[in-house]
């Protein structure tokens, strides 16, 4: 598991794959809370994560990130 630092658990660049499924890295992300918050290319900083329960996305992600804001400037990797 992925440890908790100031810049949050991991910082990346939202994308989507071919099913229409949000990603940040290795971390599928919540689907709702992209669609209303974000868009393609914005820096996140993931803060938690938790096993993923979908079977759809299960094999590609195992883990999902549930708590995540974009990356002020500042913080930026």
């Amino acid at each position: 598991m992925a440890r908790e630092t100031k810049r949050g658990l991991y910082q990346g660049i939202v994308e989507q794959d071919e099913k229409g499924n949000y990603y940040c890295g290795p971390y599928l992300l919540d689907y709702k809370l992209t669609e209303a918050n974000f868009k393609l290319g914005d820096k996140v900083s993931i803060k938690k994560i938790v096993s993923n329960t979908s079977g759809k996305s299960i094999e590609e992600y195992p883990q999902k990130a549930i708590i995540f804001s974009l990356v002020k400037e500042e913080e930026k990797f």
